[in-house]
């Protein structure tokens, strides 16, 4: 294997990087996107008003996460970047200009004395496109993408299947329950008592988008199904699915229990499962279906001179964002406001 040797270790390293940045972002800006999933649907005005309150101060800087993912990626996989942008472009581009509306509707629905419930709707309306885009280029990720030498070889389209489409439904309803459970902990009152009764219903939605791609994807390529179902993979990899429903049994009962913290800890835990089942399935394929990590990494030399920033650039963002969240914790009440 003499294309694994060489900067083998910077290569797993840069792998580490830009998937760990990827799941950050899945986890941090998946609550607040799903608070803007459930915004609508909150009892009161005043209910949305404290929805809004309790993500306002880390909201922004949760998106740094997905720049360092990104630029990563560009810089560490180039290969990688340069076939998945082009065969995404619709859906990433719907993304960030979901984004983008998103994050003008926030600060304009503080500020607005009159069209505030426009901006509402808009809060709304751009948190789902975000999080129903996200899921549809991660569907199209999964089930493969044509590469001719190092360009994409497919259509405009070629990310538009049922599977991509269930997917993007299948995260907002994942994030919607990230962004209820971390209500549940930051909230009281009736609020959280409505939080948990959405918390019991989306965990449904959840579990059965969970199962269902879990069950689709072998099918999608076939060493995905030879990875989960052949000896003694078969029985090596068990855990994952009976840890995952262990999770699941686990945070059902944590809701049904009122307890306040565990729902959203044990949310994102079956987030990370769900993402190391993703990673068991695809390693070491960083463009499905044939072009791996090592095929796609850039010079060790370019991998090296990049290192250097991230080393230290990485330790700065988790102090700063645990710092944030240190000195915005605690409940959030009807009344008070960040802006």
């Amino acid at each position: 294997m003499p294309e694994i040797a060489e900067g083998s270790l910077l290569t797993l390293i840069w792998v580490g990087i830009v998937g760990f940045s990827v799941f950050m972002y899945v986890l941090m800006d998946g609550f607040d996107l799903g608070i803007g999933i459930l915004y609508p649907f909150a009892p009161t005005e005043e209910d949305r008003d404290t929805m809004m309150t309790t993500v306002a101060p880390v909201w922004d800087f949760n998106e740094t996460w997905l720049v360092l993912g990104g630029a990563g990626l560009f810089a560490a996989f180039p290969i990688a970047y340069a076939v998945v942008l082009p065969a995404m472009y619709l859906p990433l581009l719907l993304m960030l200009l979901a984004l983008i509306f998103r994050g003008v509707a926030f600060e304009f629905r503080f500020k607005a004395r009159a069209g505030r419930p426009w901006w509402d709707r808009s809060f709304f309306v751009g948190s789902v496109l975000a999080t129903f885009a996200q899921g549809v280029v991660l569907g199209s990720f999964i089930q493969g993408i044509p590469v001719e030498g190092r360009q994409f070889a497919g259509g405009m389209l070629h990310w538009l299947s049922p599977f991509s489409l269930f997917c993007g439904a299948a995260l907002v309803a994942g994030y919607a329950l990230l962004g209820a459970t971390w209500l549940i902990w930051r909230t009281v009152g009736p609020l959280q008592d409505w939080c948990y009764r959405m918390a019991r219903r989306l965990m449904l939605a959840v579990l059965a988008g969970v199962l269902a791609v879990s069950l689709w994807t072998p099918f999608l390529l076939p060493q995905i199904a030879e990875r989960w179902f052949s000896m003694p993979n078969l029985i090596l990899l068990a855990p994952v699915p009976i840890v995952t429903a262990a999770l699941a049994v686990a945070l059902w009962r944590a809701v049904a229990d009122g307890r306040e913290v565990a729902p959203f800890v044990l949310s994102m835990a079956l987030f990370g499962l769900s993402y190391l089942g993703l990673a068991i399935s695809l390693w070491p394929t960083l463009i499905p279906p044939g072009v791996t990590v090592w095929q796609a990494a850039a010079p060790p030399e370019t991998q090296i001179f990049l290192l250097v920033g991230m080393a230290f650039l990485i330790p700065s963002i988790l102090g700063y964002t645990a710092y944030s969240y240190w000195v915005f914790r605690g409940k959030v009440t009807g009344g008070f406001g960040y802006h």
